[in-house]
């Protein structure tokens, strides 16, 4: 549930803003400063992937079925997600809403996917970008953050195993050592005593 609603609301976000964009941001390429010229409203069509990521003509269609991969890996990892981890399958959702907002949009127009959001000071300005690049942007790297604390988990955990493992064989060793001692104690018992025995 919270998977399905998490990606529900950054795709409709997405959209939602990308319609009001391409409404009211006419004509096309055409700067609206909001916080001066810092933050700025611009509708672009970029036919490429986020932030402006372009690899020639066929980038609608190589990004198409590179989304495509990504959904289905997203979902993998999703399905193999414990039950309670929430921070987890919050970032896979925020990944998974805004790969689906932008892959929309590359199947809707040929002309791309439709950025708005325009942030920079003078000519240094960052590629221009919407929701659905946040929503990408913010669950990659919180996912990132994830496996790698399960990674550093796993580490931990196979040290501890290993360490068990090494105890464990060592007692046995120890154990085998005792018992082998003390079978040569109630030999050489056996013996001194037939000894003495013979003696008499």
């Amino acid at each position: 549930r919270l998977f399905a609603a998490i990606v529900g609301t950054v795709f409709a976000a997405d959209q939602v803003t990308k319609l009001i964009a391409a409404d009211r941001l006419q004509p096309p390429y055409m700067p609206h400063p909001w916080l001066g010229e810092v933050v700025r409203f611009t509708l672009v069509y970029n036919p490429g992937a986020a932030f402006g990521l372009h690899l020639g003509p066929y980038s609608r269609w190589i990004f198409i079925a590179l989304t495509l991969g990504a959904l289905g890996l997203l979902w993998r990892l999703y399905k193999e997600s414990y039950p309670g981890d929430v921070v987890r399958v919050i970032a896979l959702a925020l990944v998974t809403g805004g790969a689906i907002g932008n892959l929309v949009d590359r199947l809707r127009s040929g002309r791309g996917v439709v950025d708005f959001l325009d942030v920079g000071i003078g000519v240094s300005r960052w590629p221009t970008f919407n929701m659905a690049d946040i929503g990408v942007s913010c669950g990659a790297v919180l996912l990132a953050i994830v496996l790698w604390r399960e990674d550093t988990r796993r580490a931990a955990w196979q040290a501890q195993a290993d360490a068990d493992a090494l105890a464990a064989e060592l007692a046995e060793r120890q154990a085998a050592r005792s018992e082998e001692h003390t079978s040569e104690l109630q030999s050489l018992a056996y013996l001194v005593c037939r000894l003495l025995l013979e003696k008499k």
